[in-house]
This record gives structure tokens, C-alpha cells and sequence, in this order.
């Protein structure tokens, strides 16, 4: 069956700026913002309500814990909850953070993202954002951008998000954690072939966001 909703598809490392650059181009397209991301996290933070153990996850053990997690709409925003309730602050924790890619990583886990975010799109024009967007979820998305920026950069911005002060030895530790992600995360995070790559370490977001917007009402 043929898509009948348009898809932009923002993929890139972590901290790269792919979730609150796609949330302002879905505002201004009058798009919906489906976070990827949130997903894994709310998985994550499932789990360790019941089990502290992360090397003793499987991936039943995570999708049994994750079966009450739901995307709800919000304007044109999606975000999940966890029996019922709203979990932002939660999945945005250090303990989440942690271990978010030892669950992203599960390939099941990966299915179960992938579905929720496809089954998002059936209804409605979305700018998605997250691991292999353009590449498994969307390979037919409309527009395929992917985020790209230095490491240290990536790092002062994730220490500006969370509104701590900065200094040479945070930015450095920070760095050094942005790069191990990478390692990590190296397998999900490959550009498609037809993807545009945006680098975004000199850039302002307004910029990016308007780059995006641009390429968007040219390929769309």
C-alpha cells in the first residue's frame, strides 16, 4: 500500500541537535514531531523501574516492561507514555541516559521503535528524527537529512541542555563520553545514500532549521 503522508527523516549522532532542530521545522511546516529517541528512553526507564541489573537485560525481559508505553499527540508533537502517564522528566534522567544504547541496540527493541514510529506516520505529514530513520524506517521518506557536528561542540551543547555550568574539565569529560556514544552507536548511525548531510558546528539552530525548511518545500 502506498504512503499517502509526507516524511522528512533527520537522522546523526548523538547530540547532534536531530530532535529539537526537527521539532521547530515540524512547527513551521505544520508537521507532526515523532522523537525516536523518546521511545528507547521510555523503554529504558520501564525496565529500570523493575530491574536496576542492566547486564542482566534480555530482550523480552525489555519489551515485556515496555508493553504499557504509548506515543500520544500533543500540537504537533508526539511523546510517550508509560501506563498512561506522562514520563518526560523520567527518560530524561542520568540513569536513562546511561544505559538508553544497551537497549537501543536490541534488535527486537528496534522493531518494536520502528512500528510505533510507522504506524505515527500513517496518519498524518511527520518529521521524524533518530537511529536509521532514512535508512530501514523511511527509506522511502520524502526528504532525508542527516546532522552532523564536531564532538566538543556536541558536548558543550548537551551541557548547555541540561543547563550545566562549563568548564575545561566538564567539556572534557563530556566529549569523551559523546565519542564513546559514537563507538557505540556506530551501526545505527549511517547516512542514506540519498541523505543530505548538514554540518552544524558553526551553525545557529535558526540556521539549520531554515536550511532544512528550504530543501523541504524544494523536495516535497
Amino acid at each position: 500500500m502506498t504512503r499517502r503522508t509526507t516524511v522528512i527523516a533527520i537522522d546523526g549522532p548523538a547530540a547532534s541537535g536531530k530532535s529539537s532542530t526537527a521539532q521547530m521545522v515540524a512547527e513551521r511546516l505544520g508537521f507532526l514531531h515523532i522523537d525516536s529517541g523518546s521511545l528507547y528512553r521510555a523503554a529504558t526507564a520501564a525496565i529500570l523501574r523493575s530491574d536496576h541489573d542492566p547486564s542482566a537485560w534480555t530482550e523480552e525481559s525489555v519489551l515485556a516492561a515496555a508493553a504499557p508505553v504509548e506515543l500520544r499527540t500533543a500540537r504537533t508533537s508526539c511523546y510517550p507514555t508509560l501506563a498512561g502517564k506522562a514520563i518526560e522528566d523520567e527518560i530524561r534522567g542520568h540513569d536513562v541516559t546511561r544505559n538508553v544504547s544497551r537497549v537501543a541496540q536490541m534488535p527486537r527493541i528496534r522493531e518494536w521503535v520502528n512500528a510505533k514510529v510507522r504506524a505515527a506516520a500513517e496518519s498524518a505529514n511527520v518529521v521524524v528524527d533518530g537511529r536509521d530513520m532514512g535508512t530501514v524506517v523511511f527509506p522511502d521518506a520524502d526528504l532525508k537529512i542527516f546532522l552532523i557536528a564536531d564532538s566538543r561542540e556536541r558536548a558543550a551543547r548537551r551541557l548547555r541542555q541540561r543547563g550545566t555550568p562549563t568548564s575545561e574539565q566538564l567539556l572534557d569529560d563530556e566529549t569523551i563520553r559523546i565519542r564513546e556514544r559514537d563507538e557505540r552507536d556506530a551501526k545505527q548511525t549511517v547516512p542514506a545514500p540519498d541523505a543530505i548531510t548538514i554540518d552544524t558546528t558553526a551553525l545557529s539552530q535558526s540556521e539549520q532549521v531554515d536550511q532544512i525548511v528550504a530543501l523541504s518545500k524544494d523536495r516535497v
